[in-house]
């Protein structure tokens, strides 16, 4: 017997040795990624703080209390800002907050090292955003609803597709910061553009009730984009308008693109 079939000989076939080492399913691996940080999310007292607690007594405050000056059913006005606040909350200053942490403490690094590819890494993110989200609207929509909110049906349908379009932008956005800066300065600025974007990025007052100069600006941003977005499909159950639309996508792309480039592990 020469050497060779003596080699063949000794082989064994697939699947005889359990358990069978090697990469787990993609599919497998993105449940499980996305499981972990949605959990992390949820279990975390200061974003539950900040992704729930403080859209739920924006929600009753200014439904109750008149401190701004909003046409009547007053919920009516403020449900749809309180939405989009709480979908920056969490795609973008949560997760902005988390991912420096993140790379300060060398759990990137780590996570980097395994069979889980970077793609995935970002895809699990991005899932775990989406179902912490649809947590928030099922809480906030009850609530509001509660408060005599009654949105309008036929806009529903581009209500959800604005708050995926407003997922993908802040999520982007929270991506650049949270990959790009130290953990300290992450937490500083993404808290800092969280209150600007309440105040004055079309949440709280909607984007044809602030001066001139600050309404051009604010219709150009995500944040106002979103929030007009949401009160006109909303409210109206009309379609968004296209400027909505494309001003979220625009910062999407720019964004994915500026953090593809920028990020670092650590």
């Amino acid at each position: 017997m020469s050497g060779a079939d003596a080699t063949a000989g000794t082989r064994f076939p697939v699947g005889t040795f359990v358990p069978d080492p090697g990469r787990g399913r993609l599919g497998a691996m993105l449940v499980a990624q996305a499981g972990v940080e949605a959990r992390l999310a949820l279990r975390n007292a200061e974003q539950v703080l900040l992704t729930l607690l403080i859209p739920l007594a924006l929600l009753v405050g200014l439904t109750l209390v008149d401190v701004v000056a909003l046409p009547a059913p007053r919920v009516a006005s403020v449900a749809p800002g309180v939405l989009a606040l709480a979908v920056i909350s969490t795609a973008f200053t949560s997760q902005a907050i988390a991912l420096g942490f993140d790379r300060r403490y060398g759990v990137i690094r780590r996570l980097a090292a395994t069979a889980l590819p970077r793609w995935l890494l970002v895809t699990g993110r991005l899932v775990a955003v989406l179902a912490v989200v649809a947590i928030q609207l099922v809480v906030l929509g009850s609530v509001a609803a509660a408060l005599g909110w009654r949105p309008a049906l036929a806009g529903i349908g581009w209500g959800l597709l604005l708050v995926g379009l407003g997922c993908a932008a802040f999520s982007a956005l929270g991506i650049l910061l949270g990959g790009t800066l130290r953990a300290e300065i992450v937490l500083a600025v993404a808290n800092i553009v969280w209150f600007a974007l309440l105040l004055g990025g079309g949440i709280v007052l909607p984007v044809t009730r602030l001066p001139a100069p600050l309404a051009t600006v604010a219709g150009l941003l995500p944040s106002g984009a979103l929030a007009e977005g949401l009160r006109t499909a909303l409210i109206d159950g009309r379609f968004p308008g296209l400027l909505s639309v494309l001003v979220l996508l625009s910062w999407a792309f720019v964004a994915a693109a500026a953090a593809a480039r920028l990020i670092r592990l650590r």
